[in-house]
């Protein structure tokens, strides 16, 4: 894959996972006061956008790797936050069971919020 296919590739990964995690954050957060919003579309495209974090993180290794980056420090560490974010969420899918639109809706937008920072951060 050519070096400016990744480059672009990770950009719009980026705004694709930071604008799926904030619509989801929102509808999940709101469907736990509003049950006519618990449908089971949510949990899909929640799933679609916890994904698109591996791959964007994946895809910004490749292109860190191909093109021999030295992004900023706290550029990867939102990055690699954003995706443990993603397994402790599902982790502590059991214990928040009575609340789970909340803790999907949190960390969806912690999530949001990390993608936000770590593109203000970055070079290009």
């Amino acid at each position: 894959m050519g070096d400016s296919l990744l480059r672009d590739l990770h950009q719009v990964l980026a705004w694709s996972f930071v604008i799926g995690n904030g619509v989801v954050g929102l509808w999940a957060s709101v469907a736990h006061f509003q049950p006519v919003l618990k449908h089971r579309s949510l949990w899909w495209l929640t799933g679609l956008v916890q994904v698109l974090v591996l791959v964007h993180v994946s895809v910004g290794v490749a292109l860190m790797r191909s093109e021999d980056l030295e992004p900023p420090d706290l550029h990867l560490l939102y990055g690699f936050v954003g995706l443990m974010t993603v397994g402790i969420v599902y982790s502590y899918r059991h214990q928040f069971s009575d609340r789970l639109h909340l803790l999907y809706g949190g960390g969806s937008l912690f999530i949001m919020g990390l993608g936000i920072r770590a593109v203000l951060l970055s070079p290009v």
